[in-house]
């Protein structure tokens, strides 16, 4: 592997943050530092992780990273879920299936290299 930029995974999760980054412009103002804020921060660290654990040495610190990235996105889900609950949120299937989706992609990989 060149670089975490060839992995499908971390080009998808790069993708995830620019659709997760235009469903939260339709959030509240009010939310702006929290539900958002911590939204954000979750799906940005997806692809962060996979680029951090592609640099470590060895496939078990590798898949560390690829496991904080999973977590990543089931927190994002929560969230995400969070949002809908509170009518903040809605027509997230598009978003909720590339979570899935993503997760998949994680957990295969995950798998590949153990």
């Amino acid at each position: 592997m060149k670089s975490h930029k060839d992995l499908k995974v971390w080009k998808e999760s790069m993708d995830l943050v620019i659709l997760i980054y235009e469903l939260m412009n339709k959030m509240p103002l009010e939310e702006q530092y929290g539900l958002t804020s911590q939204i954000r921060r979750a799906v940005v660290s997806v692809p962060s992780n996979i680029a951090e654990g592609a640099a470590r040495k060895g496939a078990k610190e590798f898949c560390r990273f690829l496991d904080i990235s999973l977590d990543s996105l089931s927190e994002l889900e929560t969230q995400i879920e969070i949002g809908i609950r509170l009518k903040y949120l809605s027509h997230v299937d598009e978003a909720m299936a590339k979570i899935f989706y993503r997760k998949k992609m994680l957990s295969s990989l995950i798998k590949s290299l153990s």
